[in-house]
């Protein structure tokens, strides 16, 4: 994605606040061996931009005053109560540089599962993103997360997760539970339904045949 932004000399609380009053949000580029530049971004692009996944996970094309850099999206300040992006950080990335970057998980194949299609099992997502280290030109948009094996009092975990090339998760040594199955309390599965249900059946007919 590409991101315009435009140098600014001003700084502090007021220069910030009249940025803002004219449709702008101060921001910051840093990282590398180069100094920080405070910078200063279209307010309405920047909010329409950080509705999207994509923006908080991929490298960014940053153009500064006709020169384009790498960048990610660090952080990222919004108002308590209106809509409004009070500031944005940006860190530069290097091609042969490794980055940690937080990725959005994806989960999918859920409704062919053993634990729904046989149980009507509850699939919970215990975690909906992690860490990960890479190249930057490595870095995934998402990390999907196959549910089509899980059944009914089983887990996937952090190791479970089939990772694109170059890519890996930073665990800190624990193999963390990223979705679960469990059937709802007081609900009968279909399997454990059926021989209740041949059970009632047969009663009726095994008492016709005493009289």
């Amino acid at each position: 994605m590409k991101v315009i932004a435009f140098k600014r000399e001003l700084q502090g609380t007021g220069a910030s606040r009249r940025l803002r009053i004219s449709g702008q949000t101060p921001g910051i580029v840093y990282g590398g061996v180069e100094a920080p530049i405070m910078v200063s971004l279209d307010h309405n692009a920047l909010y329409h931009a950080l509705k999207k996944e994509v923006f908080h996970s991929s490298i960014l094309d940053l153009e500064i005053d006709g020169v384009t850099q790498q960048v990610l999206l660090r952080d990222f300040q919004v108002h308590a109560f209106k809509q409004l992006v009070l500031h944005a950080d940006f860190q530069r990335v290097h091609a042969d540089q490794a980055i940690q970057m937080k990725v959005a998980l994806h989960f999918a194949n859920a409704e062919v599962s053993p634990a729904v299609k046989l149980h009507a099992a509850t699939i919970s997502h215990v975690l909906n993103e992690v860490q990960v280290s890479c190249l930057p030109g490595k870095l995934p948009e998402f990390i999907t997360v196959d549910l089509s094996s899980i059944d009914v009092g089983h887990s996937i975990h952090l190791a479970d997760l089939v990772l694109p090339e170059g890519v890996t998760v930073i665990a800190h040594g624990k193999n963390q539970t990223v979705a679960t199955a469990l059937v709802p309390a007081g609900h009968v599965s279909a399997e454990a339904a059926a021989p209740a249900a041949d059970a009632a059946a047969a009663a009726p007919a095994a008492k016709k045949g005493k009289k």
